[in-house]
């Protein structure tokens, strides 16, 4: 005989278990097992990537890009973004030591996230936002603390006296989106000085998720980039840029960005990447140089196209009793509050499930977010007209 002992129970790490499931892909995976959905919630254009792009990853591939690149990425890849930044911002960088190519937007704020937060920190967040970047702090044993923008006359703004308050011995990170998803808020001049004096005199990192700057609508001339911090940070500051090719090139699927950040912390996640992934793929990289080089007409095409999306949607919504909805500048997103939604998550799921509309709830970008719900507009009009018809008349039935 053997004698049996109770073994302790192999469990699930508590950082990964404190990350709640995305609300957003809950809806998601009923609407998939749906026939006729209109499709939403995702943030991504239906549009596909430019044939230009997919072509130059094929002949990447021809030319045998299929192996480990540095983990910092191709230089020349990180050459074509610091062309590219001093293009739109006048800014100059050192491609070698603060740029870092990444696969993904999503994997840059992570990676950059986990080297700037210990466990038993603090990051400060402003809210309603993408989730993710809350997660990642919760995946470093850290604590997102929400500070909501308020929505004042037709505008979204900063609490400065909120984000003051919040301040502790822990805190080490402020977290914030422009353009913003889900707001469509892009910071101003004033508002983005603020915030780098806020980060400075209080020792903080800086983390700005600039991954929706092409899509940026209050300008002369569209396709011109919404401001950067990086026109105001000097190469000293602990400030960190997320950017992304997904969202102005239509290249969702190809997991391609990366970040800017100071030499310091750049050398050290690019450490941390051959822990990860290692590197992002050769020939994504390669494309991404050919999406940088010669996409500047289609990023023009694709501003005009959403913003005229954009006013479309607010026509419509704004026609609906009821429904509150500030006018975005920047990214391709509504945020419409609806009078008596209290459950935005019920809401879309009916919505869903009577009348074929798949559209985010609220309660998925954190604190501020319950009682409104987001609709991507980055779908041609024969779209979201029908989408949008079917929500007015859900809306008038009581929803």
């Amino acid at each position: 005989m053997t004698n049996e002992t109770t073994a302790p129970e192999a469990r699930i790490a508590t950082s990964v278990e404190a990350v709640p499931p995305s609300r957003i892909r809950e809806l998601a995976n009923v609407a998939m097992g749906m026939d006729d959905v209109i499709p939403l919630y995702f943030g991504e254009s239906n549009l596909p990537t430019p044939q230009f792009i997919k072509d130059a990853a094929v002949e990447a591939l021809r030319q045998g890009h299929t192996y480990y690149t540095e983990n910092n990425g191709i230089p020349t890849l990180r050459r074509a973004i610091a062309e590219s930044t001093e293009k739109l911002h006048g800014v100059e960088l050192d491609p070698e030591t603060e740029i870092m190519a990444t696969s993904s937007g999503v994997h840059a704020l992570s990676l950059t996230i986990r080297a700037v937060l210990d466990p038993g920190d603090e990051a400060l967040v402003l809210t309603p936002v993408w989730p993710n970047g809350s997660g990642n702090a919760r995946l470093a044993n850290a604590t997102p603390i929400h500070i909501p923008h308020p929505l004042v006359g037709d505008r979204f703004t900063i609490d400065f006296d909120a984000l003051e308050a919040a301040v502790t011995p822990r805190t080490r990170l402020l977290l914030y989106t422009s353009p913003s998803n889900p707001l469509g808020w892009v910071a101003t001049e004033d508002e983005q000085d603020r915030l780098l004096s806020f980060a400075r005199r209080h020792g903080l990192w800086l983390i700005a998720d600039e991954v929706y700057e092409r899509l940026y609508y209050e300008t002369d001339v569209l396709g011109s980039p919404a401001p950067s911090i990086l026109r105001k940070a000097t190469r000293e500051d602990a400030v960190i840029v997320i950017q992304s090719f997904s969202k102005a090139y239509c290249m969702t699927g190809w997991r391609a960005g990366w970040f800017v950040g100071r030499s310091d912390v750049v050398k050290r996640v690019g450490q941390m990447n051959e822990f990860v992934v290692s590197c992002a793929s050769h020939f994504t990289q390669v494309a991404c140089e050919t999406a940088l080089a010669q996409g500047e007409e289609e990023v023009h095409r694709v501003v005009s196209l959403f913003k005229a999306n954009r006013d479309l949607c607010l026509d419509a919504l704004r026609a609906i009793p009821g429904v509150t909805v500030p006018s975005p500048d920047g990214a391709f997103y509504l945020f419409p509050r609806i009078d008596g939604v209290e459950d935005s998550f019920e809401f879309c799921r009916r919505l869903l499930l009577e009348w074929k509309v798949g559209v985010a709830p609220g309660v998925a970008f954190e604190e501020g977010g319950e009682g409104s719900i987001r609709i991507c507009y980055a779908s041609e009009p024969s779209v979201l007209e029908p989408a949008l018809e079917r929500l007015d008349r859900f809306i008038r039935a009581g929803g």
